[in-house]
Formats: structure tokens, sequence, C-alpha cells
């Protein structure tokens, strides 16, 4: 095994940073779920509005991602994440203050536009002041904005609206985005070296030089098909875990909340091994684990609730844990030039894939009553597992392209910033 490069103190300030912000961003989308019965209840809408409303953030973060694209590499990276992420907090005020449906959509829409871009301006940022040896470990302490968000989002979500309404858990988004909002004006340096790197070109023709080089395709193609699997299974998880397994409203925080904890703790873990290891052999082994528990998971019947507890979270980790290595070898692909729109334009085909898939799931399964069980959420797990194995194929061809790159990589590197102590 590789021994492992340690950060420095800014480079630790600037992973803690990332990972609060992704923490926030997650939240704010993972909230969305428990409070579905309450916000139906509270603005008189009916299910498939309510779907509206959850995919409305994931369509209009696909086309932000796709519309800034061109000139995400134009700017002080700071200054960007800046921009966007206030952009964000203004989107979830909105929906704090929403009274109608339409007032509703349109604050998801406002924050779709603006949170979707913050994870992609964040990996350029982090291909930019992270070599690729470290990225692994940076990907793991990230992904772990995801977890907390199950082991924060979904309880705290329930509480405070049980408490003050609906609306609370926005509120305290907000609260938290304002609070990292000034921390990342105060602590994070100007981000300019990819500057020294811009061609005469408008956003327009940079978004096409872009998309154009085959060796860029590969690794977009294998991010959106890497996150079928997550948005095929998670809009229904809840309605399986209580029609199918026979888990109670009481029961499914703790289920959950057992996972996120779970996260936590492999995530890091997974990230550490993803810089001393091969990463497409760790891909690999991740994948062909989640295939198995993706395959019993759907097929599952009513068991006790440690052994759904168990599954369920062996089966988040496989799922999580592939995406580490992947990520941290797809952010290898990018020239430094190219890093924002490669970032953007990835980010925006995650989502407009995501929100598909959430599509497609929701054709396949079918309940023919809200509390009957659900039919042929097996379908979908075959499905991802045929998914997976295509994605395999395709990082695959991501890996030559990273191990070609490096061999062909200049001796004398263009000097970029410096990375200060702090």
């Amino acid at each position: 095994m590789k021994n492992a490069i340690p950060f420095t103190p800014y480079q630790k300030l600037v992973i803690v940073l990332l990972t609060l912000t992704q923490f926030s961003v997650v939240l704010d989308f993972m909230i969305m779920s428990p409070l579905g019965d309450m916000l139906m209840k509270s603005l008189d809408i009916n299910t498939q509005q309510f779907g509206l409303v959850v995919s409305a953030y994931a369509f209009s973060a696909g086309t932000s991602g796709l519309l800034t694209a061109g000139f995400a590499d134009r700017f002080d990276r700071k200054k960007l994440f800046v921009f966007f992420y206030g952009g964000f907090i203004i989107g979830t005020l909105c929906c704090a203050i929403s009274t109608t449906y339409p007032m509703l959509v349109a604050a998801r829409i406002v924050t779709g536009l603006f949170g979707g871009v913050i994870g992609s301006i964040s990996m350029a940022i982090v291909t930019d002041l992270f070599p690729i040896e470290q990225r692994g470990r940076v990907m793991g302490f990230t992904q772990m904005g995801f977890g907390a968000s199950q082991v924060l989002g979904i309880p705290i979500g329930l509480y405070l609206a049980n408490f003050w309404g609906w609306e609370a858990p926005f509120f305290l988004v907000v609260g938290i985005a304002v609070v990292l909002m000034f921390l990342i004006w105060t602590g994070m340096q100007p981000i300019t070296a990819h500057l020294a790197f811009q061609r005469k070109k408008n956003a327009l023709e940079h978004l096409w030089h872009t998309i154009k080089k085959g060796h860029y395709r590969a690794g977009f193609a294998a991010t959106a098909l890497f996150s079928i699997g997550g948005f095929m299974m998670m809009p229904f998880g809840s309605a399986f875990a209580i029609n199918n397994l026979h888990v109670t409203q009481q029961q499914l925080p703790l289920l959950f909340m057992v996972s996120g904890i779970a996260s936590l703790v492999v995530m890091p873990l997974v990230g550490k091994l993803s810089d001393k290891t091969d990463r497409l052999q760790l891909a690999i082994i991740f994948t062909f684990f989640m295939m198995i528990m993706v395959a019993v998971y759907t097929h599952l019947t009513p068991y006790p609730l440690p052994v759904i507890i168990m599954l369920n979270v062996l089966m988040m980790i496989c799922l999580i844990g592939r995406m580490i290595p992947s990520m941290a070898l797809i952010t290898g692909v990018p020239e430094m030039q190219d890093r924002g729109a490669f970032m953007s334009v990835n980010s925006s085909l995650q989502q407009i894939a995501g929100g598909i898939a959430a599509a497609v799931a929701g054709m396949i399964v079918v309940q023919e009553t809200k509390t009957s069980p659900l039919k042929h959420y097996d379908t979908v797990g075959w499905v991802i597992i045929g998914v997976s194995m295509i994605c395999i194929l395709l990082l695959a061809r991501v890996s030559s392209i990273v191990k070609e790159k490096a061999k062909n990589a200049a001796p004398v590197m263009p000097k970029v910033d410096v990375i200060p102590e702090m």
C-alpha cells in the first residue's frame, strides 16, 4: 500500500468547510421526505403534486449545472462558491415562508438552481487544492455530509416540525448556512490558479470545448450511471420499509439514523483506503457487494427490526462507498483550465440522471392502495444491478484515461496557488 500524504492545517480547514456545506445542502434535500405528509395536509396538495415538488429541485439543479458550466472556470472559485451558496440560502428561506403550492414549487426551483451547482464548485476546489493522492480521503470526509444529514435531518426535521410546523426545518438550514457563509468568506483563500490557463472563449464555446472531448464524456457517463442506484431506491425506501417490511412510522427514524451513523464511521475509512489502493479495484469490490445487497434487500420480506437495520446499513455503505473511489478517480480526468466546467456538467448530468431514475422507478413500482405492499420493487433492484455492470466498464475506461494522463504529464508543472499554513 502507498503511504498517505498528510493534510496541511489549511487543507483541513477547507475539508471541514466543504463537508459542512455539503451537509447543509443535502439536509435541505433530505428533509423533504419526512415532511411529505405534513406538507400535503398543510398546503392541501396530493401525492403527484408533492412528487413535482421533489423533482423540481433535481431538474432545476441539473439545468443550472449546464447553464453555469461555460463560465465556471472564469472566476475565483471562492467568489463563485459564495455567490451560489448565497442563492441557496435565499431559496431555502423562500421555502420556509411559502404559503401555497405554487410558491413552494417556485422556491424549490430557485433552491435547486443555486444549490445544484455548489457540489460541482466544491469538486473543482478539491481538484485545485488537493493532489489526486489525497482526494479519496477528501471524498470520504465530504461524503460524511450525506450520512450526517440522515442522522440529523430526519429526526431533527420531524422533531422541529412537530413542535413549530413544517417551516421550522427550513429555517434551521438557513441558520446553519448563514454561519457557514461567514466562515467561508473569512477562512477560505482565493482560488485563482486555473485563471492562468484560460483561453479567449465565450461561455458557450467553453462549454462545447468541454463536452466534445471524448475522454471527458467517459467521466460524465460514469457519474450519471453511478447516481442511478440511489435515486431509483430512495423515493420508495420508506414506503417499502413500512408496507413490505412492516417497519412502523415510529421505527423509521431509527432505521435512517443507524444507516447514517454507519456512513459517518465508514466513509472516512473508505476514503483513506482509496488513497492507498487501486481505486478501480476498490470501486469494483464495493459495486459487487452492492449488487448482492440490492438483490437481497429488494426481495426482502418482514423480518425482526435488527435484521432489517443490518441489511439496510450494509446496502447503504456499499451504495455510498463505491462513490468515493469512483469520484476520486473521475476528478483526475479534466485539465485544470476545464475543471469548473467539467464538474458543472458532471453534477448536472448526475442530477438529471437521478431525476430520470426516480421517474422510471415510479413507473415500475406499483401500489394498489396507500397501505398495500409495493409491487415490482425487486424489478428496480435488477435494473440497478444491470446498470452497475455497465458502470464498471465505464469506470475501467476512466481509470485507463487517468493513468495515461499521469504517464504523459510534463515533468515541469505550472505553478499553482501555495496552500498557506495556518
